[in-house]
Order: C-alpha cells, then sequence, then structure tokens
C-alpha cells in the first residue's frame, strides 16, 4: 500500500538514496540538503510503500527579483521516484499531494523546471508567458507555473523568480 506523507528527519539518508537513484547523480540529494539546511523546505513528502520509501517531493520557497513581497510562491525541485517503482502514478500522487498543500499553507503559486509533456496535466503552464524569467538556463517550454490560490495582482513586468 502506497503511504504519502511529509518528511521526518529519519526520512532524510532514505530521500538521499531516492534522489541518487532517480537521477544517477548526487546534485539533487545534495540540493534537498542545500534547502533543507537554509529553512527553504515549505513542503517535503515522501511517497512510502510497504515500510520502504520510494519517492520524494520537495517544494522550497521562492524570492523575487525585484523583491515582489505579495507574491508567496514556491518551486518544486525535485521530484523523484527509485526507477524501480516509477510508471506506478507514484510521482503523480506525490504531485497532487504537493499541490493541495502548498494551496492550504497559502501559496499562490508553484514554479517548476520540468518536462513540458508531463506537468501541464496538473495545470502548469509557461511561466514565461506570465513575465516570469527563469534564473537557471531552461528550455522556455520547461519552465512552468501554477496558480494554486488568488494571487494579487501582480506586474506585469518581472525579473527572476529565485
Amino acid at each position: 500500500m502506497l503511504t504519502i506523507r511529509y518528511e521526518t528527519s529519519g526520512d532524510y539518508e532514505g530521500i538521499r538514496q531516492i534522489n541518487r537513484k532517480a537521477f544517477s547523480r548526487e546534485n539533487e540529494a545534495e540540493l534537498v540538503d542545500r534547502l533543507r539546511n537554509h529553512n527553504a523546505a515549505a513542503v517535503s513528502l515522501v511517497a512510502e510503500m510497504n515500510g520502504e520509501l520510494v519517492g520524494h517531493a520537495l517544494f522550497s520557497t521562492v524570492t523575487f527579483q525585484p523583491e515582489c513581497p505579495a507574491l508567496n510562491a514556491v518551486t518544486l525541485a525535485p521530484l523523484a521516484v527509485i526507477p524501480a517503482y516509477q510508471r506506478q502514478g507514484i510521482g503523480s500522487q506525490l504531485m497532487e499531494t504537493g499541490i493541495k498543500e502548498c494551496r492550504k499553507k497559502g501559496y499562490g503559486m508553484i514554479f517548476l523546471v520540468g518536462h513540458a509533456d508531463y506537468y501541464p496535466r496538473f495545470g502548469f503552464s509557461s511561466a514565461g508567458n506570465k513575465g516570469f524569467k527563469c534564473e537557471y538556463e531552461a528550455l522556455d517550454e520547461a519552465w512552468m507555473v501554477l496558480e494554486v490560490n488568488e494571487v494579487p495582482q501582480y506586474p506585469k513586468k518581472r525579473n527572476r523568480a529565485l
């Protein structure tokens, strides 16, 4: 049986392993540790199946340049599922639960850089078309945003979401 729940400190090593296995490198595991250490983690969820951690999703706080305090947003990075458990709906369940939790916590928007064929099914669309620029080199179609709560009227010309 699959359970989606918030991470605990006892999950940290398991989360590192999920990200290492899912991405076949250390970058995402190190990113999670850095964000957690800087208190930027807003919503961190794990997928657990029969007592084993098999997936992870981290939503972290976003800052804007120039500063825009009225916008309360997060970014998704990473979303990871161990390869043996991929294509079973676990990533989708992590996404759906993450979106609900971000909504409950009052975040207005979720940003991400990801596969243009995957994330639109959750309502994500081009962030560039809404006037947001990404601080990272990313294809226009990969830079996406989802409005999860009503956000105040934001300036049409905006710099980067960090």
